[in-house]
């Protein structure tokens, strides 16, 4: 069966995170209660990944869209976007072998992303490995501080 993304709040988040004008700046999608298929919008902010960090439990399975600046000085800010698969340690394994079948269905709502960030912990979304996987799939980078690659 496969995952219903019909819901046109889903949309409505996901434009709201890319939209410049917006201080949104993620949203978080995960299953309607009682409905292991239908996706549904979990929760959205402005507090940037600190704030959607907090929002993710262990008992959850879901995928997060971000927003976020990056910037090599002062003259290059470029608005950057990550798509989080994310399972906590705690989700069952029946949903835990539905997630990667499902995240096809989920990239036809979420279609633009710089890099993919699956987590099960939040320990495996801190800021400095975003950003220096932004950098990496951004191409040249020339900042001089950031020679971990």
């Amino acid at each position: 069966m496969s995952l219903d993304i019909k819901d046109p709040a889903i949309s409505d988040a996901y434009e709201d995170v890319r939209n410049d004008k917006s201080e949104t700046n993620w949203a978080f999608f995960d299953f309607a209660d009682g409905k292991p298929d239908r996706l549904q919008v979990a929760g959205f902010g402005n507090g940037g990944l600190s704030e959607f960090v907090e929002k993710l439990k262990d008992n959850v399975a879901g995928w997060g869209y971000l927003r976020m600046n990056l910037s090599n000085d002062e003259y290059s800010q470029r608005v950057k976007f990550v798509l989080v698969p994310w399972c906590g340690d705690q989700v069952g394994v029946m949903r835990k072998a539905k997630l990667s079948v499902q995240l096809t269905e989920v990239k036809k709502v979420i279609t633009s992303f710089h890099v993919e960030m699956p987590a099960s912990s939040t320990k495996d979304l801190t800021e400095d490995d975003i950003m220096n996987k932004l950098r990496r799939a951004g191409g040249a980078n020339y900042d001089r501080q950031s020679s971990n690659y």
